[in-house]
């Protein structure tokens, strides 16, 4: 009985305390508590609100990165405009130039067929070369991985095209496999990506396929030796683009196949920790309130920090806030003590 009641109250599904002799008086405490107390409406916060807040941070505003990148391959290519003739190398439009030597300085592809050739030049690549870096790490690749996500869900649904299978079915099969999904959908938009170039490369600049396929996988691993290169004018409006979304899904590849070798070891060690023998220390440790008895909260918490989920000090931190919160020292939390915490 005690374990269904502590099974209940961690999945969600509390039965009603009165229920349970034990429970008896801490049934009447929150009743009164409750009765005494405002009700949840009258609080100032608003759940839903608050959720749909989180949930907003959670999706890169596009509007926002697009013109992040602009402002930066926009005052980019206007100062290297401006200093045109202190770069030297294969040329095409003034313009042009400047922003594909952004794009190839920013994602340190760097073939080396535009160079600066003065210090001024010089100084204003280098500085421009770690600002993109940044750019690229921190705002182009949470849009990149919010893209890989709405391509999961084409990708199940493509998966399943032949079963009867709910939004539902698709949302929870996305959540339990999540880095398998988006490992594959970004091995299939870098293939697709590597096709396109190596056949624009054929058709535009007129490389043999071993030449075209050569600079595809020079340009997207940013290697950039520089013996094969875009020196056409269409040829360097396509890489713009292209150099951008190729070397951003590579360094997606490779972080998922990254996240999916831990995600393995992680799984395999929580089924260690599930199986293994749980000795007398064992017990020991678990006992978080030192009574000499562990009770199911305190073996799930116990469990959780060996699978590496949580530390010791999420624990002491989480239960230093529930004693800040419970007022009343009655060992449950009511209305009334969150009520009377922020007074």
């Amino acid at each position: 009985m005690a374990y269904d009641d502590t099974r209940e109250s961690l999945i969600g599904n509390s039965a009603d305390a009165s229920n349970h002799p034990k429970d008896k008086s801490n049934a009447v405490q929150r009743r009164r508590h409750r009765h005494n107390s405002p009700s949840v409406d009258s609080f100032p916060e608003q759940n839903g609100t608050e959720r749909h807040l989180l949930e907003s941070t959670k999706e890169p505003t596009f509007r926002k990165v697009l013109i992040v990148v602009a402002a930066y391959l926009g005052v980019g290519s206007f100062s290297f405009f401006l200093l045109r003739n202190q770069i030297s190398g294969k040329k095409t439009n003034g313009l042009l130039d400047a922003l594909y030597f952004c794009v190839v300085t920013m994602t340190t592809v760097g073939y080396g067929d535009l160079v600066p050739s003065s210090s001024l030049a010089k100084l204003l690549a280098s500085t421009y070369v770690f600002a993109g870096m940044a750019l690229g790490g921190l705002i182009l690749s949470k849009a990149a991985d919010y893209v890989l996500e709405k391509q999961e869900m084409l990708l199940v649904r493509a998966l399943h095209m032949n079963e009867k299978v709910g939004p539902a079915e698709i949302l929870k099969e996305v959540e339990v496999h999540k880095i398998r999904y988006k490992f594959l959908t970004s091995l299939i938009l870098l293939g697709v990506l590597t096709v396109l170039g190596t056949v624009f490369l054929l058709v535009v600049e007129k490389f043999t396929f071993v030449d075209a396929f050569y600079c595809v996988c020079a340009t997207i691993t940013t290697l950039g030796y520089g013996d094969e290169s875009f020196s056409t004018t269409s040829g360097r409006i396509f890489a713009v683009f292209w150099i951008l979304a190729s070397t951003i899904c590579v360094a997606q590849f490779f972080f998922y196949l990254t996240e999916m070798y831990t995600e393995s070891r992680h799984r395999s060690l929580v089924k260690w920790v599930l199986t293994r023998n749980v000795t007398c220390s064992d017990l020991e440790a678990a006992d978080l309130d030192q009574d000499k008895v562990v009770s199911a909260a305190e073996f799930v918490v116990y469990k959780l920090q060996e699978m590496g989920k949580i530390s010791q000090e999420d624990v002491t931190a989480i239960l230093e806030r529930f004693q800040n919160l419970d007022v009343d020292q009655s060992g449950t939390l009511t209305t009334s003590d969150i009520v009377q915490s922020r007074n």
